[in-house]
């Protein structure tokens, strides 16, 4: 029998307990054997879904460690326990699930409740299951979904290289409708050497206007004084329109500059870079997909 995702994460971290990097693939071979998996269950797919249930439940039981600070990710597909990790195996519990992981305070931060359903706080979940529509519960789950898709896609992001970021703000640019052709814009974007100015691309296909790009792969925050050298490299170019990209945020002071300079420059964190990426399939695919119908009433009336 495939385990739920709580019961995965005992063993899970126990695994990661030799302090050595492991991959999801050699963890998904060990708790396949841990927990006597056939290859029918290990086969299992999710519904109306190409992606198998034990790989999963896998997949979920390590993020909510990771969220927990018990894991971290130490390079491209690798990661491994944390000092906090250790300390939990060291107190022996007999069992981790998503009640024992809420005495860590990141972890309670990334579990909060979406927005949508902030006014059910303090009722037990199986009211909220009585008072909410199917239609209802599957947008709360969609939104849930999303927020960790945008979490882990920012995280992928701020690990890449500075090329494969340069690389990236292209091709969203490009899907966006900017930069004319992928080569087009791939040429312009980081050969400008002009300080405060990472490249050009045009506003659109045919070049009537231009566009001048910062781009930022940085954790600290973006500060009004990295605005100002932006603006004054846009004004030395005698250019009306701007958009800095960030993998971080930009503070108040840096926000309130932008919005009150005569030249337009575009503010892009890393929350809406994310989203951009999401909208425009860029370092995402689609694995599944629902339909909703209702029916016609239309073909049932009869003349």
């Amino acid at each position: 029998m495939i385990p739920n995702f709580q019961s995965i994460m005992l063993p899970l971290l126990e695994i990661t307990g030799d302090k050595k990097e492991h991959t999801i693939q050699e963890l998904r071979d060990s708790l396949a054997k841990y927990f006597n998996l056939t290859e029918e269950e290990k086969s299992e797919l999710l519904s109306k879904s190409k992606q198998k249930r034990f790989n999963n439940r896998v997949g979920w039981a390590r993020t909510y460690l990771k969220k927990a600070e018990l894991l971290i990710y130490t390079q491209k597909g690798y990661f491994k326990v944390t000092d906090r990790g250790l300390t939990v195996l060291q107190e022996k519990p007999s069992k981790i699930n998503i009640k024992y992981l809420k005495r860590f305070p990141e972890f309670l931060e990334f579990n909060k409740p979406s927005k949508k359903i902030d006014q059910f706080k303090g009722k037990e979940i199986e009211s909220i299951l009585e008072e909410k529509t199917p239609e209802e519960l599957l947008e709360i789950g969609y939104e849930k979904y999303q927020e960790k898709l945008l979490s882990d896609l920012l995280e992928k992001v701020k690990q890449c290289s500075p090329e494969f970021f340069e690389r990236l703000v292209v091709e969203l640019l490009v899907g966006m409708g900017y930069g004319g052709s992928f080569e087009d814009a791939g040429k312009a974007i980081g050969k400008s050497g002009d300080e405060g100015i990472d490249g050009i691309i045009k506003e659109d296909k045919l070049g009537l206007d231009v566009i001048y790009i910062q781009a930022k792969r940085w954790t600290n925050p973006i500060s009004r004084s990295d605005i100002q050298k932006f603006a004054g490299a846009l004004l030395g170019k005698k250019a009306k329109k701007g958009v800095f990209i960030t993998t971080s945020i930009f503070s108040e002071s840096a926000i309130e500059y932008a919005r009150n300079i005569e030249n337009k420059i575009i503010l892009i964190d890393g929350e809406q870079l994310t989203k951009y990426m999401v909208d425009n399939g860029v370092g995402v695919s689609e694995i599944t997909s629902y339909k909703i119908k209702k029916i016609d009433l239309d073909y049932f009336t009869e003349e």
